[in-house]
């Protein structure tokens, strides 16, 4: 199953409104990169789709085991080095907060489990990108 997301970049700042054809959110860049802050900049979204799969990935695993949780909360932060030969080096930090009366075995296998979901593994992965090529817009996007 492929997925598939249209965006379209209007001309204020760098908003543009990103849809999957369900859904529609509106991303930016911070004033500090002449955006107009108005929505999520690129590197929140990377960050918001790895902390939505690892704390979606506990729950589904307590669900399946008949584990009761309760709040599955998760804080990421990202900074990233450029290397001398200007590649990017990304570093995240992940924190997972799990209510619940687990055992220790329990706990320690959702935070394991958090750290196999399948967004992390694709970044941690080999990525193939094609090159950009053009298209002709069939549907706009809408919000």
């Amino acid at each position: 199953m492929s997925t598939k997301i249209s965006i379209k970049n209007l001309p204020t700042g760098f908003q543009s409104v990103i849809s999957n054809g369900r859904h529609s959110i509106v991303s930016d860049e911070p004033i500090t990169s002449k955006g107009t802050d108005q929505g999520f900049s690129p590197e929140d979204l990377l960050l918001a789709a790895l902390a939505a799969c690892k704390v979606a990935t506990v729950r589904f695993i307590a669900r399946k085991n008949g584990w009761e949780i309760r709040e599955v909360d998760a804080q990421l932060e990202m900074s990233v080095k450029r290397n001398p030969d200007r590649s990017l080096a990304p570093q995240v930090q992940v924190a997972l907060h799990i209510e619940g009366d687990l055992s220790d075995d329990q706990r320690s296998e959702l935070f394991k489990q958090a750290d196999n979901c399948y967004i992390h593994r694709m970044i941690k992965g080999e990525w193939e990108i094609a090159e950009a090529t053009p298209f002709a817009p069939s549907t706009p996007v809408t919000a």
